[in-house]
């Protein structure tokens, strides 16, 4: 018998460098203690989630209590609000009215670029082939 997986969790895309790298420092820095996971997608069972494979290479995904989904930069103000005391108000600001535009758009140059970040490889590389 599996044991069920704890909500909440942040599913990243655990082939790329850039997003490795900054779900490490989410974990230590923000949840850290916290009752939030942070795991690959590549190790947990989407079909658990909700989510699909398209959808975690695409962008970065929230689960919460309920199996509320959100993704991008809502994904990362719902870790935020989450984490550390310290952290909540940033990730108010995320989806703050009049800011969550720049958020979704800064959000999303990141991810169509994370191969060019530091810790970025061809692998991150959002237009390339699928890996099989």
């Amino acid at each position: 018998m599996n044991k069920p997986l704890s909500l909440p969790v942040l599913v990243f895309d655990g082939d790329c460098g850039f997003c490795t790298t900054s779900a490490r420092f989410l974990h230590r820095w923000v949840v850290s203690g916290g009752s939030t996971r942070v795991a690959p997608w590549q190790l947990l069972n989407l079909d658990e989630l909700g989510l699909t494979e398209d959808q975690c290479r695409a962008a970065v995904q929230w689960v919460g209590d309920g199996g509320r989904v959100a993704s991008g930069h809502a994904a990362i103000a719902a870790t935020l609000r989450a984490g550390h005391l310290i952290w909540r108000p940033v990730g108010a600001l995320l989806v703050a009215p009049g800011f969550s535009w720049l958020a979704a758009r800064l959000y999303a140059w990141v991810a169509a670029h994370r191969y060019a970040l530091p810790g970025g490889t061809p692998a991150c590389r959002m237009d390339g082939p699928t890996p099989s």
